[in-house]
C-alpha cells in the first residue's frame, strides 16, 4: 500500500463548539474549508498531518481514538489549557519510556494526548 496523504476524522457533537476549540483554544491553523457556508467542514494543519472536523457526532465519542500532539513544552501547555478551562484528564508526568505526556479532552470527549520529547530521549538522538 502507498499512502499519498493521510488525515485524522472527528465527528464533533457540537461543530461550532469543536471548531473553537481546535482552532481558538489549541491555536491550530486551518488548511482549508468545504461543504455548505451554513456547516462547513474544516480541515486543520496537525503538524504534518491533518485534523478535519465534518458532519456530526450521532453517538459519544470511542475510547479508541485519541490525538498525539508533540509541543514544545508539556507543562506550559498544561497550564495555559486549564486556564482556558479545558478538561486535564491527566496531569503532565514523564512516562517509562521517557516521553513528558500530558492528556486533555476536546469538547466531544475525545483524549489529546499533549507529548514532549525530552532532549536525551532515544527519539531526538537516533539519527537515521
Amino acid at each position: 500500500m502507498e499512502v499519498l496523504s493521510s488525515r485524522v476524522l472527528l465527528r464533533p457533537g457540537d461543530p461550532v463548539r469543536s471548531r473553537r476549540f481546535y482552532a481558538e483554544t489549541l491555536g491550530l491553523a486551518v488548511y482549508r474549508e468545504f461543504g455548505p457556508p451554513d456547516h462547513p467542514g474544516v480541515v486543520f494543519f496537525l503538524g504534518q498531518g491533518f485534523l478535519e472536523l465534518s458532519g456530526h457526532a450521532q453517538d459519544d465519542p470511542g475510547d479508541g481514538v485519541s490525538l498525539w500532539l508533540q509541543v514544545r513544552d508539556v507543562a506550559g501547555e498544561e497550564e495555559r489549557l486549564r486556564k482556558e478551562g479545558v478538561t486535564v484528564l491527566r496531569e503532565a508526568r514523564q512516562e517509562p519510556w521517557g516521553l513528558v505526556e500530558c492528556w486533555i479532552a476536546d469538547p466531544d470527549g475525545h483524549r489529546i494526548v499533549l507529548v514532549q520529547i525530552p532532549a536525551d530521549h532515544p527519539l531526538r538522538r537516533d539519527t537515521r
